[in-house]
């Protein structure tokens, strides 16, 4: 059956003006960089359709990260057939090869062609022929395998689509998207984030009805407030890939040292208590983050952060601290605003107590590695906060052109210039002396009487 003025007039009313451009693309490579949910999948099942049913190839076969992928492709597919109104058989799950374990869903057509929808499993394409369909193909168990797999099947002409959200920059997902941009792979690229989504329609036709501008704003904002870190706004729905590499704190390291439940006061605690404080005024915000050592273990019992404090304040708030009983030792950054007030604390609490840290690429390269090596033991646990996570992880380790590493993070009006890092990175350096407990020894009686034998 040849596409009718009827379908052609619904992909107006069924699809958005994003999915009308992938649809309208007739290229024979498309590689698609999308968010999340916007509906991709749905208008490739559409695309897929119609090829079948004009015959245009003699078959489609579509793989997913996982079964539940393919299983709501086929729905989708279903759903079409309906709308072209051809007749078309669904076979349910197909063996397609029962020494290799091969299955497929499968919808038949009256006209011979088939759309297969396969498991991630990349000996599925081997030997086959026609459209191939690589959905969310950044996060297939085996990428190389798959493609290697894959790509001889479009060999006579047939169409290859790729559709995907980011899976960070060691993939090959990634490097097909670079290369794409680059100029050096002649696909056509498709690029749709979340708000380009949105700005064509989507939440309006998640909400059944015209939306202002203030409810898409909104709901934008309820979508990255409930994805808990910038990580996964950025990769999931942003388009941003996130190279994990460059992070000096990885988000799995810093999330194996995160505990619920670990704040305390600071008037309950039984072990010692050393303390961080970085100072900031305007902009940079002023954390003082206080750890209980307990033996060789450091516990954050509490994060203070103070934003746009005047300095008077700072100090009454830090010397309250500075007098707890269990206090051993504090470490105050002294470059720049901070100068002041750790001499004055110094100066009011001791010399053994407050001791002024002036940061530069040495100290901070020092502190920096220190607080890594802490995650990386176990020996330092955290609690479970969005901001101390991104701020953690917002710490990046540069080479300069003189060849002098540098260790910092982009500032921002919300998160400071990673004040958390840096604070507990001082409160680890001032408990940074190795824990061993007290022992008291006493001499023997002769040896006492024998020191004494001439008074």
């Amino acid at each position: 059956m040849i596409e009718t003025k009827t379908t052609k007039k619904n992909k107006t009313s069924f699809f958005l003006p994003y999915q009308v451009r992938w649809l309208n693309d007739k290229s024979k490579v498309k590689i698609w960089e999308k968010s999340r949910r916007i509906g991709a999948t749905y208008v490739q099942s559409y695309e897929d359709v119609r090829d079948c049913v004009k015959r245009t190839v003699p078959a489609v076969w579509f793989s997913s990260a996982d079964e539940s992928a393919a299983r709501e492709y086929i729905d989708y597919c279903e759903k079409w057939v309906k709308l072209f109104n051809v007749a078309a058989k669904h076979l349910g799950e197909v063996v397609l090869d029962k020494d290799k374990d091969i299955k497929a869903f499968v919808i038949e057509f009256a006209n011979g062609t088939k759309i297969h929808a396969l498991s991630s499993n990349p000996k599925g394409f081997r030997s086959k022929g026609g459209k191939v369909v690589l959905d969310e193909f950044a996060f297939h168990n085996n990428p190389v395998e798959l493609w290697k797999a894959a790509r001889p099947c479009i060999t006579w002409g047939y169409p290859l689509r790729i559709l995907s959200t980011h899976n960070g920059q060691n993939c090959m997902y990634y490097k097909f998207i670079d290369q794409v941009l680059k100029g050096k792979l002649k696909w056509s690229h498709h690029k749709v984030p979340i708000h380009l989504a949105v700005e064509e329609g989507l939440v309006d036709k998640i909400y059944g009805r015209k939306t202002t501008a203030k409810e898409r704003e909104e709901w934008i904002e309820e979508q990255r407030q409930d994805c808990f870190d910038e990580f996964t706004w950025l990769q999931e729905f942003c388009c941003v890939a996130i190279d994990e590499a460059c992070a000096f704190l990885p988000y799995d390291l810093i999330a194996t040292c995160e505990m619920a439940d670990v704040l305390r006061e600071l008037e309950t605690i039984k072990g010692d208590l050393y303390v961080g404080i970085d100072i900031g005024r305007r902009k940079d915000l002023t954390v003082i983050w206080c750890l209980e050592r307990l033996e060789n273990i450091k516990y954050t019992r509490k994060v203070k952060v103070l934003e746009k404090t005047p300095f008077h304040i700072q100090y009454e708030i830090i010397s309250a601290i500075l007098k707890h009983s269990k206090l051993r030792r504090c470490c105050i950054d002294s470059t720049g605003l901070g100068m002041q007030l750790a001499e004055t604390a110094q100066r009011d609490f001791g010399k053994y107590r407050v001791e002024p840290v002036m940061f530069t690429n040495k100290s901070k390269e020092e502190m920096a590695y220190n607080l890594r090596t802490n995650f990386e033991d176990k020996s330092v646990f955290i609690p479970q906060d969005h901001e101390i996570r991104e701020d953690l992880h917002s710490i990046r380790r540069v080479a300069t052109k003189a060849g002098n590493i540098r260790f910092d993070a982009d500032t921002s009006e919300v998160n400071g210039h990673a004040d958390r890092f840096w604070a507990l990175a001082l409160a680890l350096i001032s408990c940074s002396v190795p824990y061993s407990p007290v022992e008291i020894s006493t001499r023997k009686k002769y040896e006492t009487l024998k020191m004494t034998q001439n008074f």
